[in-house]
This record gives structure tokens, C-alpha cells and sequence, in this order.
């Protein structure tokens, strides 16, 4: 006899408001993080994450505060393409990034990091961040916008699709880091991605 499988439901039931600011704000930690842990290692990796970095070893900013400078023309995008409420939480997520990484090296300080480690949890870490404000409705801009919209009107796996984008955005890296840290750096974008390719597939989650 074959094992009983648990029931589904019949219908999602949507997150509360107060579920998705919550949610929100721990992928946003995540981010903050893995952002510091992969700056501190000098690495890159992909996304917003990965231009964000990218720009802070040309100028002197924080990746946290790059990363929702750049991220301010696909504010407008976003609510046009997936809603005004993807929009609003999007533009929420951005900020809170950004007042998080501020904030996060007056809590703690990093004073020497493994690069392989930081390139593991760092790039994984960014991708459980990003997959947690994508399953509340929001994204963290860019070029995770543009898999997310691509994800619903026509069923493309959006780990994939970043991926894709990934491979332009380590290649520019490549005059500006050694070849050790390239490859690091490809290994965290990888770790970032599996973490989305893994657990973001369309029709797999009904929690919104």
C-alpha cells in the first residue's frame, strides 16, 4: 500500500502584510550581510549585489548605499510591470538594505574572512535574502525585476535568467580583481543562483 501523502490546499492563502514586512526585513539582513561578508573578502557576485560591489572597489561608498543608487530607475519599472503594491515593497526592501549594511558594521565588525567561506555563505546567504522578499511580493531591483517578470508572463526560472545576467556582470569584474578572486567570485554568484534555481521554480510555492 502506498504511504498516504499529506493533503493540499485548495487555494493559497495570501501572507498577511505584517508576514511580508517581516519577511522583508530578514531578506534585507540577509543581503546586508552577505553584501559586508563578500566586500570584506574582496569578492563580486552577481545581480545588484554584484554591481553594487563592483562600483564600491571604483569609489569610495558602501555597497549597501550603491546598491539603491542604481536600483532607483527600476522603482518606476517595477510598479508599472508587476503593480504599484511589487513596487512599494520593492522600493521598502531597497531602502532597508541600505540602512542595514549602514548600520550592520556598528554592530559587528569583520575583521578576517575565509575568502572561499565568504564566497559560499556570503553569495548563499544573498540568495535566501533575495528569495524571501521574492515570495512576499517584492524584489531587490534590477536585474532581479527583470527575472521576476520574465518568471510570470512567460515561465522562465528566474535563478536562470539571473544567471544569464550574471556571467555579463562577473566578465566586467575581471579587470579589477585577480584571478583567484574571479573565480571566488563566480562561485558565489553560483551559490547565489542554486539557492534561487533550487527554490524558486514557477507553481512550486503557494504561500502568496
Amino acid at each position: 500500500m502506498p504511504p498516504l501523502l499529506p493533503s493540499q490546499p485548495s487555494s493559497a492563502r495570501p501572507h498577511s502584510l505584517t508576514e511580508d514586512g517581516y519577511a522583508i526585513a530578514i531578506g534585507c539582513a540577509f543581503i546586508a550581510m552577505g553584501l559586508m561578508l563578500l566586500k570584506q573578502a574582496n569578492l563580486v557576485t552577481g545581480g545588484m549585489a554584484g554591481i553594487a560591489l563592483l562600483l564600491s572597489y571604483l569609489i569610495p561608498w558602501s555597497p549597501a548605499t550603491l546598491f539603491i543608487l542604481i536600483n532607483i530607475p527600476f522603482f518606476l519599472f517595477a510598479g508599472r510591470a508587476m503593480g504599484r503594491a511589487f513596487g512599494l515593497k520593492t522600493l521598502f526592501a531597497n531602502v532597508a538594505i541600505m540602512a542595514m549594511g549602514l548600520a550592520m558594521p556598528l554592530a559587528m565588525q569583520v575583521a578576517k574572512v575565509s575568502p572561499l567561506f565568504a564566497a559560499l555563505f556570503g553569495g548563499s546567504i544573498i540568495g535566501f535574502g533575495i528569495l524571501a522578499i521574492a515570495r512576499h511580493g517584492a524584489g531587490v531591483g534590477g536585474v532581479g525585476v527583470v527575472a521576476l517578470i520574465l518568471q510570470k508572463s512567460r515561465g522562465w526560472n528566474a535563478g536562470r535568467t539571473q544567471m544569464g545576467c550574471d556571467i555579463v556582470i562577473l566578465l566586467g569584474s575581471l579587470p579589477l580583481l585577480s584571478l583567484d578572486r574571479f573565480a571566488l567570485s563566480i562561485l558565489s554568484a553560483a551559490a547565489m543562483n542554486a539557492v534561487l534555481v533550487v527554490n524558486h521554480r514557477p507553481g512550486r510555492y503557494i504561500g502568496y
